[in-house]
């Protein structure tokens, strides 16, 4: 489970940005990542969970894929995603960062609170 303040980026298929943001200290706060919902590659994989590890995230929820399952169950952060993919996306950093994104008919906004556990994922504009 994990809990945190929203950070929001929304790209697709390129996860430099990804990258950028978890190179600076979390601070405890959940990256919310709009990857478009694609199953074409994966946004996040082993490498990023444990930058985000050592940064101090609490975690990243991303509407799209992951790679690298056994790396990411070993990281001390937590992750949602949609699906795994076993291939990389592009690493330009093409995309945008702290504006409010749909995640699946669920808009989640920079600064709200998330908490998500086994069971799901759960959005708030304030702590619950």
């Amino acid at each position: 489970s994990m809990s945190g303040t929203v950070v929001t980026i929304k790209c697709f298929e390129d996860n430099g940005l990804i990258r950028q943001v978890l190179s600076q200290p979390g601070g405890g706060r959940v990256l919310v990542v709009d990857g478009g919902g694609s199953d074409r590659c994966a946004l996040v994989g082993g490498e990023l969970a444990r930058l985000a590890e050592r940064q101090g995230w609490a975690g990243l929820v991303v509407h799209g894929c992951v790679r690298d399952l056994s790396e990411l169950i070993e990281a001390q952060v937590g992750v949602w995603a949609i699906a795994n993919h076993p291939r990389r996306p592009a690493s330009a950093g093409v995309g945008s960062k702290d504006l409010s994104i749909d995640l699946a008919g669920v808009l989640v906004r920079p600064g709200e609170f998330l908490i998500a556990d086994a069971d799901g994922v759960l959005v708030s504009e304030k702590i619950l």
